[in-house]
Order: structure tokens, then C-alpha cells, then sequence
């Protein structure tokens, strides 16, 4: 499994980036996708979830109506659009091949060695 994240930039309060994440090493169409961040001296926290077809999507409150993850099977290609940034979403942006436990939460199992957004002006 590799994944490789690139995108991330330095962004003023308001702006937008796009992260991608490029897959392979594994059939990228059957595993449902996701995204983590982590922020300095802070746990890693999930930001969003996208099922294999792109059919459902999760996200986590703080995002929620402002991020929007998408994928492309076809290129085996995983998307986080960020609108309206705030400097709390600074952070590092992982993305996953995950599953979702019995609980309902979204566990990441492969990890990308993550790219750094910083929200500022």
C-alpha cells in the first residue's frame, strides 16, 4: 500500500486548498478512503470519509459544510476540498485506507506520510 499526499500550502483565513492523495498498491475502487489531521501537540483527529463508490460521505463537525471529499476510481485518486479555512484547521493531513469499526467510527489502517496546511495570514 502506498499513499502519497500533496497539495497542502500555506492558505489565509477564508481561502481554499485541494488535497489529493495518490493510491496504489492495492485495488483503490473496493476500500472506502478518508482523511486525518493533526495538528502540534495534538491526537489525530478524523476529518472525513468517503465510501468506495463515493456514494456516502462522512465528515466530522468541524468541517462539516465546509470541506468536501471526493475520489476518482478511475485514477486512484482521493480528494479533500477546503473552503472557508480557518487557522484551527491548521494541521498535518493524513490520508487512510481505513474501515469502519462496529461502533460506527472510522479507523485509518494504511497511512500516507501526510502534507501540511497552515491557515494564516
Amino acid at each position: 500500500v502506498q499513499l502519497v499526499e500533496s497539495g497542502g500550502d500555506l492558505a489565509q483565513p477564508g481561502g481554499s486548498l485541494r488535497l489529493s492523495c495518490a493510491a496504489s498498491g492495492f485495488t483503490f475502487s473496493s476500500y472506502v478512503m478518508g482523511w486525518f489531521r493533526q495538528a502540534p501537540g495534538k491526537e489525530r483527529e478524523f476529518v472525513a470519509a468517503i465510501s468506495w463508490s463515493g456514494g456516502n460521505t462522512y465528515y466530522a463537525d468541524s468541517v462539516k459544510g465546509r470541506f468536501t471529499i471526493s475520489r476518482d476510481n478511475a485514477k486512484n485518486t482521493l480528494y479533500l476540498q477546503m473552503n472557508s479555512l480557518k487557522p484551527e484547521d491548521t494541521a498535518m493531513y493524513y490520508c487512510t485506507k481505513g474501515y469502519f469499526s462496529p461502533s460506527g467510527s472510522f479507523n485509518g489502517a494504511s497511512w500516507g506520510q501526510g502534507t501540511q496546511v497552515t491557515v494564516s495570514s
